[in-house]
């Protein structure tokens, strides 16, 4: 043990008269202390947890980064790009990649159950049917979706299910939502899709989370990627159909149904590509017809166009009784052929034909290459500060790729996309700068302060300790491990009381927040050990250091005055 700490420890422990002068000042420094690192703790804690909450959950609705069409300026209406296992297996190789995963966006609109409410006019009973509409956006995710943030804001029911060998129309929605529409998990709400010929589709509700993130429950809804893709058009839908009526001989009518594309179909019906949509057909044999529907832009051959993938689909004919009758339906009404369907969904039906024939046929429609088409994929990182250097790796891994689908690829990162609240975010830092300036300043004056005061009412002692041969920096370094005391005193109970505060609201949720403002529903803390440590640390470092400067008044005392003053 110093000397100086010696001589310190006594004085700061004694009780002399002239302590009770300087009794009042050394509180108010102390004081300044403690508020200062409480409010330096608090201010941390907030913005940390504040910045960390916004950014899980932004990222939690999307992604760190995302692989989408280049020229799409945005994720909810993009063109789709072809699904890729080679890309996908050259981005898992990427070190810090978490996971890759498809998705794609198709806005709806989804509708309330009616609501009756009966009232009189004028004695007579009438009533009102009310429907609420809700204007959201569904994100088709797929069996490679990492569910854990939706996990952890469940508030009821479960994930849908989508890894199934059929989708299933499950759909997970907040409560934000749940509570406009009134509906509870289990059931089912209308969902109408814009199309060409808009969709009405019914979906199940199996879950309703709630983020707190506003701007997102609002229009995020989650299903099954399988079902966006079909819905979007995206490639090919093949089948072949019978008409409802005969030609002007009697003969069945065979004709192409397309769906998705650009619109411009070409069929091969088994001599290449051509414009003819159908045909006119009496079957004689059992036979089975083969399509394969595509769309092209100005050549049939579709050579140089980028094309959609082809489609193909099936009918099968099986003829029965008197094969080589005329096919002139026994069964005409309204001018429509009567079919005798064969099972439930109406794939199978057979028709009579006159002089005892009978035709069945059997839909076997194409699956749809819509499957291969994606919205694009989401990349999750381990490490968010390492973003932008992941991204390079990523627009290289996407240009020495062995298709030509690298330069229709672009790659967007969660900060490009949400540009808005990550700028807010980083005002935040400069905020809690400002703010930990400033207090470690007001308590640095006052500490100041109080070192002078210290020092004015120890003159005699510190004439004395010249008498006896102490030098300037030795009296100078017993008055600043004074002030340490004071200091590492007030910065203990400062930490105690914030750390507090912040681990009340923490668990109790003391303070609440309006999510459609602040995007939280309540003040979010996060204690970290390490930025604490060094708050500490460089509040003690930096009021020791800047306290040299008053303590300079003890070089101007002199033994002699000293010793005399009273």
């Amino acid at each position: 043990m110093s000397k100086e700490y010696f001589i310190a420890r006594k004085i700061y422990k004694g009780n002399s008269e002239d302590k009770k002068v300087s009794q009042p000042i050394i509180r108010i420094s102390k004081v300044s202390i403690v508020l200062a690192m409480i409010i330096n703790i608090i201010t941390i804690a907030v913005v940390t947890g504040f910045q960390n909450q916004v950014k899980d959950k932004v990222t939690g609705f999307g992604s760190h980064a995302t692989i989408m069409k280049a020229g799409e300026s945005s994720t909810f209406e993009s063109s789709p790009i072809l699904y890729s296992d080679s890309l996908v297996e050259k981005v898992k190789s990427i070190s810090n990649i978490k996971a890759i995963q498809k998705f794609a966006y198709k806005p709806a609109l989804l509708q309330s159950e009616p609501d009756t409410n009966w009232y009189k006019v004028k004695s007579i009973d009438t009533f009102q049917v009310q429907q609420e509409i809700h204007g959201v956006v569904v994100k088709g995710v797929g069996a490679d979706f990492n569910w854990n943030f939706f996990k952890k804001h469940l508030k009821s029911g479960r994930i849908p299910n989508v890894k199934d060998e059929e989708p299933k129309s499950e759909i997970i929605i907040s409560s934000r939502i749940a509570r406009d529409l009134k509906l509870e998990v289990g059931e089912k709400v209308s969902t109408f899709f814009v199309k060409s010929t808009p969709v009405k589709l019914k979906y199940e509700v199996v879950g309703i989370f709630e983020t707190g993130l506003e701007e997102f429950d609002r229009q995020i809804v989650l299903g099954d990627i399988r079902s966006v893709q079909k819905l979007n058009d995206w490639g090919i839908q093949s089948s072949i159909r019978v008409a409802d009526t005969v030609s002007k001989y009697g003969n069945l009518v065979i004709y192409a149904d397309a769906r998705g594309g650009n619109g411009n179909y070409r069929y091969d019906w088994g001599e290449g590509y051509e414009n003819s949509k159908g045909f006119v057909y009496c079957p004689r044999k059992d036979t089975t017809i083969r399509l394969i529907t595509s769309d092209y832009w100005m050549f049939i051959d579709g050579k140089g166009e980028n094309n959609a993938i082809p489609d193909t689909s099936y009918l099968k004919i099986s003829v029965s009784g008197n094969k080589y009758l005329s096919c002139y339906p026994s069964k005409i009404e309204m001018g429509e052929i009567q079919r005798n369907y064969l099972n439930e969904s109406g794939t199978k039906f057979s028709i009579d034909i006159k002089g005892g024939k009978t035709i069945t046929f059997e839909y076997i429609d194409g699956e749809g290459s819509h499957m291969k088409y994606i919205g694009g994929y989401e990349i999750l990182v381990d490490d968010f500060q390492s973003l932008n250097k992941i991204t390079d790796k990523l627009k290289r891994a996407i240009y020495f790729q062995d298709n030509d689908n690298r330069a229709e690829l672009r790659v967007r990162t969660i900060i490009e996309d949400e540009g808005e609240i990550f700028l807010w975010l980083d005002f935040l830092d400069l905020n809690v700068i400002i703010i930990l300036v400033l207090m470690i300043l007001v308590s640095t004056i006052n500490m100041g302060s109080g070192l002078l005061v210290l020092i004015i009412t120890k003159t005699q002692l510190i004439g004395l300790l010249k008498a006896v041969g102490a030098t300037n920096w030795t009296i100078r370094k017993i008055f600043l491990h004074q002030a340490i005391f004071i200091i590492v005193k007030g910065m203990i109970i400062g930490n105690i009381i914030g750390i507090g505060i912040c681990l009340l609201q923490k668990y109790f949720t003391l303070i609440p927040l309006n999510p459609e403002v602040y995007y939280l529903n309540a003040v979010p803390i996060e204690l970290n050990f390490w930025y604490i440590l060094f708050l500490n640390l460089g509040t003690l470092a930096l009021c020791t250091a800047v306290l040299i400067i008053p303590s300079y008044v003890v070089t101007k005392i002199s033994p002699i005055k000293a010793l005399k003053f009273d």
